[in-house]
């Protein structure tokens, strides 16, 4: 071993040491899903200028979803029950205290206005010196009156908790609108002016000031466009503050009816059974990664390993909240850092037939070299995708977009560093150099050498595959709107029913009697006492609902229904519609990087095979009566990535292709080549992936069964328009649209004394 080799690979043993003692001294934050939390129901009151309808409280909803996501309570559940009601679970809020505090943190009505300060006043009683004041208490635990409302809180763009510039304390900065910014520049420049109290500003918050500093500028003076409270706050306070001014305040008063806590939404059982479904995946995975590739293929079945444990450790390290759901994006990355270690091998194991003298080592670094691109663009891509979604994103879009991202990063530094590590080291020693075929890199393999002889003509049907996939499009979208789609509660919203029975019943053995009376997709939870149990389901009747109770009896004995609300969508329109605006904008986003990278018609046309993708996979699931719930929504975007990362492999092969071709070399004739060339890595990532997803649809129960078949169909489907759509369509775009061969000066590489290739 070299002493580069050393040196990396004690970097490699060092970076997984820490990994896993971050993974054994601390504890993940677990979603509602895994681990419950606190429920509580607000009842919603109108107030002088706003009255408490289903809309306004729908408005109140979306208020508090912001504030809750700004406070980092990430993956909650934020309904509205009935016309006036608001249901509002927080996982990992598991005891009273945490309860109570989480319940001042969101109900808080946070209305935030400025003020002028006119005096400082005795007590609460005081009498105002003029019609329009107001007496508030102050920070400082004394009273002062101020004058008419200056400015009110939605002339607050932003805000955020800050160090000041002294170092005592923290503070909020808070910017302005541009009426905002004008409101401020009067209020600061009389204030400038004045002595005595009047020289200081209000900032009154639900009726309390919690700061009223001086003005320090000169008289003439103003201050515009942003300023900050001081109040000597903590961290957590000036955070918590920042979150309440920026979430803003609520339409409606909300008063607290009921709060408690409840167990997860998916059984332990199902959860055991779904990391068991994992690990088999995985191992299967593995399996056949080293069938097909050998000693190489052993050396990147022990980098992803790493990757989960590296994926692990940095969810620790952000303070990501894990979600089953959640767990798409992981499943998307591993594929992706299979992928990476297929596209090398391959690479290597052309390198290896053309030049068999320079050795295995120098055909895996040129591998690494040479498969550089597209692992950077397909990554990128989807990195791309995944920070959008978090940042326009709310909810469950967020969370996906945090666990993509950190699979995509641990994904590569496994198969682009510890994998490398490991496979240079495994073909660095003399008895591998004299079997090759140990190595897995001695040969092309079955598959490309069946292709090779082969000679498919696949761009020379182009019409044909492009008329199938325009068949199923028609296919799929007759099937959305003849079949229509079966919309889960989250989207379409449902009764929630609340029951106590007379026995005391494990939650696994409640959900297991309401599936066998028909209600696989209800989501049921256990509460603090094991006899009583909430049912969340789509809109059923009447004689639904008694089929429900009937089920609950016949293991728990009399039933005694509390409770049963009319619910709205957790996933509510306006959470629906900053999706869309995420997704639009990401795939936008994903058309000019590839624009830049290749060319304009190039990310046209993997955009279009996308968009395919996500439709037939739609249109499968509406022939099917599957639901399309927030489990759906996540196999859904990493059908997105599933499908550009593919495609982006491809295309990278045409571009090399056709830079490097001859005049008389025609496009299409580059294409179909890439097409062959690269059809071994999709079918061997694919099966690698297909084993996880496969071990999921089979074993990980009902709550991950229908991810798993949106993620096998999107699979396939993503892998056939990868060669069959997207690249046909873009020798179409071709012909219309030229892409200028770039003509490079090729060297003659030959042997030195060592065999290496220079």
């Amino acid at each position: 071993m070299s002493r580069g080799a050393l040196v990396r690979f004690l970097l490699v043993l060092g970076l997984l040491g820490g990994c896993l003692a971050l993974s054994l001294n601390q504890k993940p934050n677990l979603g509602l899903d895994l681990r419950g939390g606190a429920q509580f129901v607000f009842q919603a009151t109108g107030t002088e200028s706003t009255e408490a309808t289903a809309e306004n409280v729908d408005k109140t909803v979306e208020v508090l979803r912001g504030r809750v996501d700004a406070l980092g309570v990430a993956e909650s559940t934020l309904v509205r029950q009935g016309d006036d009601r608001i249901l509002v679970e927080l996982p990992g809020v598991t005891n009273d205290e945490e309860a109570q505090e989480a319940e001042e943190r969101i109900g808080q009505t946070a209305r935030l206005t400025v003020h002028p300060v006119v005096a400082t006043v005795a007590s609460a009683d005081a009498k105002p010196s003029k019609k329009g004041n107001l007496v508030v208490p102050d920070a400082d635990g004394g009273f002062i009156e101020v004058g008419p409302t200056a400015l009110e809180g939605e002339d607050i763009t932003d805000a955020n908790a800050a160090t000041p510039t002294n170092g005592v304390g923290y503070v909020v900065n808070v910017d302005f609108s541009n009426q905002g910014s004008d409101a401020f520049g009067k209020l600061s420049a009389t204030a400038a002016c004045a002595t005595g109290d009047a020289n200081r500003i209000a900032m009154v918050l639900d009726g309390t000031s919690i700061s009223s500093p001086s003005v320090n500028v000169p008289c003439g003076g103003n201050i515009t466009n942003s300023t900050e409270i001081s109040g000597d706050f903590s961290q957590t306070e000036a955070s918590d503050l920042a979150a309440l001014i920026e979430g803003g305040a609520l339409p409606l008063e909300l008063e607290l009816i009921s709060d408690r806590l409840v167990g997860p939404t998916l059984g332990a059982e199902a959860i055991d059974a779904s990391i068991e479904a994992g690990i088999i995946g995985l191992l299967l995975t593995g399996v056949f990664i080293i069938f097909i590739y050998r000693l190489v293929g052993a050396m990147a079945t022990i980098a992803l390993t790493s990757y989960a444990l590296l994926a692990y450790a940095m969810l620790l390290a952000l303070g990501s909240t894990l979600t089953l759901p959640g767990l798409a994006g992981f499943v998307l990355a591993i594929g992706m850092a299979i992928d990476a270690n297929v596209l090398v091998f391959e690479r290597a194991r052309e390198e290896y037939a053309a030049y068999p003298s320079a050795g295995l080592r120098r055909a895996l670094a040129v591998g690494f070299n040479k498969a550089w691109s597209a692992i950077i663009d397909s990554n990128v891509t989807t990195l791309l995708a995944a920070a959008l979604l978090f940042i326009l994103g709310s909810g469950p879009i967020k969370g996906f977009g945090v666990t993509l991202s950190i699979g995509v990063i641990a994904s590569m530094i496994s198969a682009l560093i510890i994998a490398r590590v490991l496979s240079e080291m495994s073909v660095s020693t003399k008895a591998v150099e004299s079997r090759p075929a140990v190595s897995g890199l001695g040969n092309i393999g079955r598959v490309r050498a069946w292709l090779d002889r082969s000679d498919f003509d696949i761009m020379g049907k182009r019409r044909m595959w492009l008329g199938i996939s325009g068949a199923a499009l028609v296919l799929a979208v007759t099937g959305i709107a003849t079949q229509g789609l079966n919309l889960g509660v989250e989207f379409s919203g449902g009764r929630q029913l609340d029951y106590s029975v007379s026995q005391e019943v494990s939650v696994d053995d409640a959900r297991e009697a309401i599936a066998d009376a028909g209600f696989g997709e209800a989501v049921v939870q256990g509460a603090d006492d094991p006899a009583d149990f909430t049912v969340r389901t789509g809109a059923i009747s009447n004689d639904e609902e008694q089929q429900i109770e009937d089920a609950l009896a016949s293991i728990g004995g009399e039933v005694d229904k509390i409770d049963d609300q009319t619910i709205g969508a957790s996933l509510g329109q306006e959470l629906r519609d900053k999706a869309l605006i995420a997704f639009g904008i990401a795939l936008f986003a994903q058309l000019l990087y590839l624009a830049f990278r290749f060319k304009w018609t190039f990310g046209v046309s993997a955009v279009v095979a996308m968009a395919h993708d996500v439709v037939l996979v739609v249109g499968i699931f509406a022939w099917l009566g599957k639901p399309i719930d927030g489990i759906f929504l996540a196999a859904a975007l990493t059908i997105i990535g599933l499908s550009v990362n593919d495609t982006v492999v491809v295309f990278d092969r045409i571009r090399e292709r056709w830079f490097g071709s001859r005049p008389e070399d025609s496009f299409s004739e580059m294409a179909n080549k890439a097409a062959i060339e690269t059809m071994p890595r999709t079918i061997n990532t694919g099966l690698g992936t297909l084993f996880i997803l496969a071990a999921l649809a089979v074993l990980g129960g009902d709550s991950l069964r229908d991810f798993a078949i949106a993620l096998l169909i999107g699979l396939i489907v993503g892998t056939y328009s990868s060669v069959f759509t997207a690249t046909p369509l873009l020798t179409y775009f071709q012909e219309k649209w030229p892409m200028s061969r770039v003509k490079r000066e090729k060297v003659a590489r030959t042997p030195d004394d060592s065999g290496a290739v220079i």
